[in-house]
């Protein structure tokens, strides 16, 4: 081998060797990035909507390569539906300087919101972030603050309870006063009702106490009842439902799990999948991307919730059109 030929050999091996030592090391360092992940939870209180969130959310990160025991400490905070408890756990899981925090339902983003503007907070199902304050807007958060909207299309809802009930005339509203996503909901309902000449009465409620004297109150006086996102009233659906049966009032609800609790029909939302894009969210954020810059993600809007079991029970027929489009829940 010449002298020319030896050098290039030098040459070939030292890139050989250099490549391989820089792919190592960026593997290292990757490695690295993944071994320490901390995320905090917030959520509300235990109900089966709140948990299967959680769920979903828990599995994505799994899917993701995020897996609780092997690079991912996850510190999951429940509140149950304390006040108190929420600014505790909010403090704590800031306190414990955390990579992420994913708040479950809007009062826990509330309350992280509250204590830091640093650490990324990830909205697993908060209804209207930009009326909550936690953002400027859905396009571009601007704050600290990014995530999933559980928001659903209530006018297709309202039109879909006209064409089962066509001569429903007075609409019930119920929701629970503290909770500001059932009450721009709620609002925004009783909107679109009445212009589609519906007299509509709405109560509040403070907590579950409350529940069977006002659902007894509504039930009494209207032809079905509408429940936005509501906390509160889901964790009590079956008192709700078991005071409207008796009167023959049926109730629609916003969340797949309401209408298995017994409402009859709701374009709502699946809890589950509100995780998983809760999920996708935390790991662009771990990737590097900005909570400030990131848009909010609505999860799949426009899915048909039908309780047929319920709906007969109540003498209620679903036409065709709608049944052949729902996802029966019973």
């Amino acid at each position: 081998m010449n002298n020319r030929g030896k050098v290039f050999t030098i040459v070939l091996i030292f890139c050989l060797i250099f490549g391989y030592i820089v792919e190592n090391r960026n593997n290292n360092e990757e490695v690295k990035q993944r071994t320490d992940v901390k995320v905090g939870v917030l959520q509300l209180l235990s109900h089966p909507a709140l948990d299967s969130i959680y769920k979903g959310f828990e599995d994505e990160m799994k899917n993701q390569g995020y897996e609780v025991g092997k690079n991912l400490k996850l510190d999951l905070q429940n509140a149950q539906g304390d006040q108190s408890n929420l600014a505790t756990m909010s403090e704590k899981l800031v306190s414990e300087k955390n990579d992420v925090i994913v708040a479950i339902t809007t009062p826990s983003a509330l309350s992280l919101s509250n204590v830091t503007k640093d650490i990324p907070i990830i909205m697993g199902g908060v209804t209207y972030p930009v009326e909550a304050g936690l953002i400027k807007s859905e396009e571009k958060p601007g704050t600290n603050v990014t995530g999933v909207s559980d928001r659903t299309p209530l006018d297709q809802q309202l039109s879909l309870m006209k064409d089962i009930l066509p001569n429903m005339k007075k609409l019930g509203i119920i929701y629970t006063s503290s909770e500001d996503n059932s009450m721009k909901q709620a609002e925004q309902a009783k909107e679109l009702a009445e212009s589609l000449g519906l007299e509509v009465v709405v109560k509040t409620i403070s907590n579950t106490n409350d529940i069977q004297q006002v659902t007894e109150v509504l039930a009494s006086s209207v032809d079905a009842i509408y429940v936005p996102i509501d906390n509160t009233v889901a964790s009590a659906m079956s008192t709700v439902v078991k005071i409207t049966d008796s009167y023959k009032v049926p109730v629609f609800p916003s969340a797949d799990t309401m209408v298995k609790d017994g409402g009859v029909l709701a374009i709502g939302v699946d809890q589950y999948n509100i995780g998983v894009e809760t999920a996708k969210v935390v790991v662009d954020i771990l990737k590097g991307q900005e909570a400030a810059n990131k848009s909010i993600v609505f999860a799949n809007e426009g899915i048909i919730y039908l309780n047929e079991e319920k709906a007969k029970e109540l003498n209620i027929i679903i036409p065709e059109h709608i049944k052949n489009k729902a996802q029966v829940i019973n």
